[in-house]
């Protein structure tokens, strides 16, 4: 099995059609820039940590624009960006421990209660399909960009910007409650559903033919 996800990625960002390689590569950079994020953290340097964190999330949206505008879609592409952007946004809470720890220890409970909402989603994913969600709603989108604003400001201010803080937690925590939702909804594994108006669209559409 790691042989075939291994040879489907590389199809991805080798041999697939170039503007698949291009957006699919780009995807890529998040997940193999992590270790470096763990080297840059163990050499305790912020200043090359704030730019790395700010390219990987600036590449977030790079490749979503060019998989929208060059009409670049596939499940395995679709999981690698989810891969990309939680693998990111870890990074920024690993950068909190080593750089913001007078923050972290006023903000951890509410950053703790959110967290909790992801395992729970994360791990009912896991049980109805046997892998994470990957569905890129409308309200993920939101969600990134708020988070993405926020830990950039984290680590290139002096102080933090709490009503960023605030609203990128609550946005999140509402998106992860919908896609708690969404998988309730949806009976197999699906990619890149906006909301919970698609999602039930999608169970109305399947259910049809069972009904005809």
């Amino acid at each position: 099995m790691k042989s075939g996800l291994f040879t489907s990625v590389y199809y991805l960002l080798f041999k697939a059609r170039r503007p698949v390689r291009l957006v699919n590569a780009i995807t890529f950079f998040r997940v193999a820039v992590f270790p470096f994020f763990i080297l840059v953290l163990t050499l305790n340097s912020i200043d090359i940590f704030k730019w790395l964190l700010l390219i990987s999330f600036l590449t977030d949206a790079l490749d979503g624009f060019l998989a929208r505008k060059l009409k670049v879609n596939s499940i395995l592409g679709s999981r690698l960006d989810s891969i990309g952007d939680d693998l990111t946004v870890l990074a920024g809470l690993l950068g909190m421990f080593v750089f913001r720890w007078e923050f972290l220890k006023t903000a951890w409970i509410p950053i703790v209660v959110v967290l909790g909402i992801f395992l729970i989603q994360t791990l009912y994913a896991l049980f109805k399909y046997q892998k994470a969600t990957s569905f890129h709603t409308l309200g993920a989108k939101t969600a990134a960009m708020l988070q993405g604003t926020f830990l950039c400001s984290l680590f290139f201010f002096d102080e933090p910007v709490y009503w960023l803080f605030y609203a990128a937690l609550v946005v999140t925590a509402l998106e992860l409650m919908e896609e708690i939702v969404m998988v309730t909804v949806l009976p197999k594994w699906k990619s890149d559903v906006l909301g919970i108006y698609w999602a039930l669209k999608i169970k109305s559409t399947e259910q049809q033919p069972e009904q005809e």
